[in-house]
């Protein structure tokens, strides 16, 4: 009959088998095998995974055999370690990062922390704590709170940590409840202990308790309501009880001193303990809204800011942009002027016969308005380009409150009309500045029209041994350029000068 095997793989010699050799495997059993399952202690290394330990038919050496598994590696994690299913005691030594359940196939085991070792029983079923009770403890060290102990070794103590660690609330020590509402006023005693959110909630879980009015420990505040309401008085307690002292006293009782370095204010002297018009020098209170502000001489005014700001500050766009309220301003004053026209163009031809001029560009209408609108409110500006050589200006704005429109175009000459036409400026909305660009004469003379910032650009002047004078652009903010000159026999195209930009000022 042949060999079998227990569930720890002790080899079991069958009857009239391994005759002359049979001493080798009773030692091997009772040296290595048993001795394992007894007394002996394997390693099991973690690589980042579970691990699984299995018993074979042999009774050599297996790491699953032996009573102490103790774990090393890295286990990245937390980690089963999966045992046999038989009855066996397992002491565990967690020596890695991680938390390791130790269980077999079908439990759910129990979980062994890092840098713990716990003593376990694999019932065939399932991995169990192998102890769950014992009549008697003792700790070398103290039971932290975080593991249900107090953390000390005497009640002083652990009645400290217990109050300590958890925030609003306190511990009170006394040797009974009337002796524990003593100690809420006073030193502490030992004895029973009242937990509470604070010293009054502590008072009113004592009353709930033995029955005690709460006015029993409230007699100081009795007294405080039977003092005399004394105008000017304070009430202070002078060590035993409450008093209720003037103001003098109580200042003295309260190591205060007296307010002989601060009974003046100015020329005023304090005599009723306040400070009001009398001892700031000022007629009466004033009204809602006002302010006081100096006169220069000792006194104060109550003063009134004037609605929406007094024009004190300006701002000048050049370019397009958003005028920015500073929050309060509800009013301001604007002028807003149009981009120039552009002077027009003096063309060439040949044969020439005649000189030829083109007409001057209309300055930019001007609108100048004092605009009312709701505070914090933000306005886009919108800057009038001047036109060039025959082309109008721009229209400039201030949001949708206030616009002023460009000036016309200067209309070109032709060689067979010695004088351009120009058009008048265009009109700006409210009050508008209008100045139109001149017409050419016999002389050429086409000037732009100017604006209310700016004078409008002169016709083609002679600058040299030539004969087409270009327009002068429009000077300043919103002028007309001037219209070109070519006198005969040029066939050269004298062009006109360009309007100047608009611009708009805000005041506020």
């Amino acid at each position: 009959m042949a060999s079998t095997y227990s569930d720890l793989k002790f080899e079991l010699i069958g009857t009239g088998e391994q005759s002359g050799t049979w001493g080798v495997t009773t030692n091997t059993n009772l040296g290595t095998a048993i001795e394992e399952a007894i007394t002996g202690s394997a390693d099991v290394t973690f690589a980042s995974g579970n691990v699984t330990l299995t018993l074979t038919d042999t009774n050599a050496s297996q790491a699953a055999r032996n009573l102490r598994l103790n774990c090393t590696g890295t286990t990245g994690g937390a980690r089963d370690l999966i045992v046999p299913t038989i009855e066996k005691f397992y002491l565990v030594n967690n020596g890695c990062a991680d938390a390791i359940t130790i269980k077999n196939s079908t439990g759910t085991g129990v979980a062994v922390p890092a840098g713990k070792a716990m003593l376990v029983f694999n019932n065939a079923t399932d991995v169990v704590d192998a102890v769950t009770h014992m009549s008697s403890l003792t700790l070398t060290t103290a039971l932290a709170i975080a593991q249900g102990g107090t953390g000390a070794t005497t009640a002083d103590t652990a009645l400290d940590n217990l109050g300590g660690t958890t925030t609003g609330k306190a511990v009170f020590k006394a040797t009974d409840a009337a002796a524990g509402r003593t100690a809420l006023g006073g030193g502490a005693v030992g004895g029973n202990v009242f937990t509470a959110a604070s010293a009054a909630a502590a008072q009113q879980a004592m009353d709930t308790e033995v029955g005690v009015d709460v006015q029993a420990y409230d007699a100081d505040l009795t007294a405080i309501a039977g003092l005399a309401n004394t105008d000017g008085n304070f009430i202070v307690g002078n060590g035993s009880t409450w008093v209720a002292e003037s103001g003098a006293t109580a200042r003295t009782s309260l190591g205060l001193g007296t307010l002989a370095t601060l009974n003046t204010v100015d020329a005023a002297t304090i005599t009723d303990n306040s400070v009001g018009a009398a001892e700031l020098n000022v007629p009466g209170n004033g009204t809602a809204g006002q302010y006081l502000a100096s006169d220069g001489d000792g006194t104060m005014t109550w003063t009134t800011l004037p609605a929406g700001g007094g024009f004190s500050n300006i701002q000048v766009f050049t370019a397009p942009g958003t005028w920015t309220n500073p929050g309060n301003i509800t009013k301001v004053k604007v002028t807003v002027i149009g981009g120039g026209g552009g002077g027009g163009n003096a063309p060439g031809a040949n044969p020439i016969t005649q000189n030829s001029a083109g007409g001057g560009g209309g300055g930019g209408g001007t609108a100048i308005e004092v605009i009312s609108f709701p505070s914090a409110t933000n306005v886009a500006v919108t800057r009038g380009a001047g036109g060039g050589a025959g082309a109008a200006g721009g229209t400039s704005s201030f949001g949708a409150y206030c616009s002023a429109t460009g000036g016309g175009a200067g209309v070109n000459g032709t060689p067979g009309n010695s004088f351009g036409a120009i058009t008048n400026v265009g009109n700006g909305s409210g009050g508008n500045l209008n100045f139109p660009g001149q017409w050419s004469n016999a002389s050429g003379d086409s000037y732009g029209g100017p604006a209310f910032l700016g004078t409008g650009g002169r016709r083609g002047i002679n600058t040299g041994p030539q004969t087409a004078y270009p327009g002068q652009p429009g000077q300043g903010y919103g002028a007309g350029g001037g219209g070109g000159f070519r006198q005969q026999p040029s066939g050269t195209q004298a062009n006109g000068g360009s309007g100047a930009t608009g611009v708009i000022v805000v005041e506020f």
